[in-house]
């Protein structure tokens, strides 16, 4: 069996991140790893992409294999020794179709609902326009930005560093188990966002936990095209 689980391009990210209270975290912490920090803060991101091309085990996914992905996720850390592993927790994934959301799901343990999502994605302009939405209760959510053209390098220290530059996924299968895989991309370069539109029922969405998210802003909302991800099959029980 091939060590790539997944292959696809992740386009036109955008994460709005919100400082919350680490107790809020804590019943989604999996064993073995500790909440990740930026600037003493912890953070929670809504993010919004497009999965393109997507392959499993090397097969393309026929018809389905573009569409759009809204998540909710935050950052953990695992120490060995001398060496940290800096990965995400999922507290839900969301895509339009049922299979994928299954597979996910079946084959990794994923946290994965389906509901309809669309996009409205313009680049060809003096600026970029990339606009997610989802549908739940009859509302369409959205999160949305305008971006500047230029890309840029993520500069050392800077928050776009920390939210992206995170290359494992941690999965909490029970309180004593967790699962660890790593996710594979090259260092994304970020367009700055000009303005942006962030309205989701995150009660409705992420539960009652997550409610106070619905009147607090974004400490920061950033952007990335891309690039090419795989994920790998192997996982490592901790």
């Amino acid at each position: 069996m091939t060590d790539t689980f997944l292959s696809a391009r992740w386009e036109n990210l955008i994460m709005a991140n919100y400082s919350v209270d680490p107790e809020v975290l804590l019943p989604y912490l999996p064993k073995g790893v500790e909440l990740d920090t930026y600037q003493h803060k912890t953070y929670v991101s809504l993010v919004g992409f497009m999965f393109k091309n997507t392959s499993l085990f090397q097969i393309p996914i026929p018809f389905l294999g573009t569409f759009e992905e809204i998540n909710l996720r935050f950052y953990v850390k695992r120490v060995e020794g001398n060496s940290t592993k800096r990965g995400v927790v999922f507290i839900n994934e969301t895509v339009p179709y049922k299979m994928v959301a299954w597979l996910a799901n079946k084959l990794y343990k994923e946290h994965y609902t389906v509901i309809p999502t669309r996009n409205l994605i313009n680049d060809t302009g003096p600026i970029n326009q990339v606009q997610f939405e989802w549908k739940t209760n009859n509302k369409w959510n959205q999160l949305s930005v305008n971006t500047a053209k230029e890309r840029l390098p993520m500069q050392a220290g800077s928050v776009e560093e920390f939210i992206f530059e995170h290359y494992y996924g941690y999965t909490k299968l029970t309180s004593e188990k967790t699962e660890e895989y790593k996710v594979n991309h090259p260092r994304w370069w970020v367009n700055n966002v000009l303005n942006y539109t962030v309205d989701c029922d995150f009660e409705l969405m992420y539960g009652r936990d997550f409610s106070f998210l619905n009147e607090q802003t974004p400490d920061s909302v950033i952007f990335a095209e891309g690039s090419a991800v795989t994920i790998d099959w192997k996982r490592t029980k901790i």
